[in-house]
């Protein structure tokens, strides 16, 4: 079957002229792979008749599923590390970049595109949960996406669960390697607070533990961005308790409901509630026949949970935000799982088993999953004035209804309590809420994305007197070329890997933990192999091709 894939590898270069290290690498493969792989259920190529549907499986940004995306050379499918390492081997060895994929949620799409010849090394065979309910531990693959995490911890306990993201299809690998915040974060922290081991496979193929990788790599790999050190196959939990019954709300407000005065005031609330609870806001534009002419309005949509009952819920909140006015009747007592319904996006009436599907039949009603989109983010760390908050509803009037929106959430809770360089991913004390900004679009083409895009960077800039300096701080899990990318050479498009460069955006993720991460990946990853557009470089080299001439 192999001697098939490179005969067949070989008449496409004939045909389309690809690059040589493709079949170099092929062939390489061929060599390395066992016989009894089965390589045809793990190696695509673009003459393969499963190539492209592979490919788009796991694209989940519009942006990047058209046919003038760079595509890679090659997919490997690998169901077994050893694959893996042969993979790693035989990119080294001719000149092929590796792009890692998990949930293929990337906001930039780097983990399924690139500039230079490369191959995708697409994790979703990985996708095991392995869940020990009396040590309250689970082993997650990388592949796997967090809708399957959750969805097994809730067959397995009514009380066990996980603080992770809200998005049911976003991967594991990519949403704990770069830090992963969700619902549960003003009680529990990030995902990667509550790792406590983990299985990656480094530049040299060695597969490497917490103890056998070191408390440095175990340290960068943990809010750090995995696919800078290494291939991450697998990720320990370590599980938290929460009650049987939660509770959530989502109430919407408009401006002439008082939206601006109640965001405005949200400010001093939310991070200084109990733990507990959560209380964010989606903001964004609607079509309102309650406004002159029939004309859009602004909504401010305040959506909690509460680990607890509604009848604790409600004295808190009329002791804390009487404003807001929740009622008995907008709130609904839920379990754990249904509360993760509730924050990806479902009726929590339907059933949970359709968060455990990489293409539900179901789709979530999250915007980010139905449209094109461009994502900005920010730290707020003092109250913005309500003239500040005017001139972002005016931004957003600019959009049609339902296409531009603010995601909203507070901090505070155990986020303030953990050091920032306790782990890379440093935003914690002195945070009120960090808001990240999107436009969304229907139409294809470069025209549409370029209004839009142009429209976010304008946002982005109005936004610069209210939010974190020096320096303005982002988060890597909602990545940004615009704050700069690593330089490229010119014709041979191998990559220059510059401190000084890097740091531009570097010191935007991880403020003064960017230091510490380069001196680690220059231990582990001397040749910067492992690279893309915001990898992390190493200090020793200027590119990283290792092909042997």
């Amino acid at each position: 079957m192999i001697v098939s894939i490179i005969l067949s590898c070989n008449s496409c270069h004939a045909q389309s002229s690809q690059s040589p290290p493709q079949n170099d690498f092929l062939q390489c493969l061929s060599l390395h792979l066992p016989n009894n792989t089965g390589i045809s259920s793990v190696v695509y190529t673009p003459n393969n008749a499963s190539y492209l549907s592979i490919l788009l499986s796991s694209v989940r940004s519009l942006r990047f599923r058209s046919a003038s995306t760079p595509r890679p050379q090659v997919i490997v499918t690998p169901f077994e590390e050893s694959q893996i390492q042969t993979t790693i081997l035989c990119a080294r060895e001719n000149g092929m970049q590796i792009r890692i994929r998990s949930g293929g949620h990337d906001y930039e799409g780097l983990s399924y595109t690139s500039q230079v010849p490369f191959v995708v090394l697409d994790l979703f065979n990985f996708s095991e949960v392995a869940i020990d309910v009396d040590q309250k531990t689970a082993w997650v693959g990388a592949g796997a996406i967090i809708g399957q995490l959750y969805y097994r911890i809730s067959q397995t306990s009514k009380t066990l669960a996980f603080p992770a993201g809200a998005c049911p299809t976003v991967g594991v690998g990519g949403l704990f390697s770069g830090g992963g915040y969700g619902p549960m974060l003003r009680k529990f922290g990030l995902a990667a607070d509550n790792i406590i081991d983990a299985r990656i496979i480094d530049v040299n193929g060695r597969i490497l533990d917490r103890k056998s990788m070191g408390e440095d790599l175990f340290w960068a790999i943990r809010g750090g961005g995995g696919s800078s050190f290494g291939v991450i196959t697998a990720w320990k939990l370590k599980l938290v308790t929460v009650p049987e019954t939660l509770t959530i709300f989502s109430v919407g407000r408009t401006l002439e409901q008082n939206a601006t005065q109640l965001v405005h005031k949200w400010q001093y609330i939310a991070p200084n509630l109990d733990e507990d609870i959560l209380l964010s806001i989606s903001i964004g534009p609607v079509n309102s026949s309650g406004t002159a002419g029939g004309g859009k309005t602004i909504q401010a949509n305040f959506n909690s949970v509460y680990l607890g009952g509604v009848d604790k819920l409600l004295p808190l909140l009329e002791q804390s935000f009487p404003e807001l006015g929740v009622r008995r009747e907008d709130c609904t007592e839920v379990s754990w799982m249904q509360s993760a319904l509730f924050f990806g996006g479902y009726s929590i009436q339907v059933s949970p088993e359709v968060v455990t599907s990489r293409n539900p039949e179901i789709r979530s009603t999250l915007p980010i999953t139905r449209y094109y989109f461009k994502a900005k983010l920010d730290y707020v760390q003092e109250p913005i004035s309500i003239k500040g908050f005017e001139g972002m509803w005016k931004l957003l009037l600019e959009r049609e209804a339902n296409m531009g929106e603010l995601l909203v959430v507070p901090y505070g809770g155990k986020m303030k309590e953990i050091s920032e360089s306790a782990l890379p991913f440093p935003h914690r004390a002195g945070n009120l809420y960090k808001i990240q900004q999107l436009a969304y679009w229907e139409e294809s083409g470069a025209v549409a994305s370029e209004r839009s895009i142009s429209w976010s960077r304008k946002l982005h800039d109005y936004m610069t007197p209210y939010v974190s300096k020096s320096p303005r701080a982002s988060y890597m899990n909602y990545r940004d070329l615009d704050l700069g990318v690593n330089n490229y050479n010119g014709g041979d498009g191998e990559t220059t890997t510059s401190y000084a460069q890097a740091s531009v955006w570097g010191l935007k993720y991880f403020k003064n933990n960017f230091k510490r991460l380069v001196q680690i990946k220059t231990k582990v990853d001397p040749t910067n192999f492992f690279r893309n557009e915001q990898s992390i470089p190493s200090i020793y080299s200027k590119s990283s091709s290792s092909k042997k001439n």
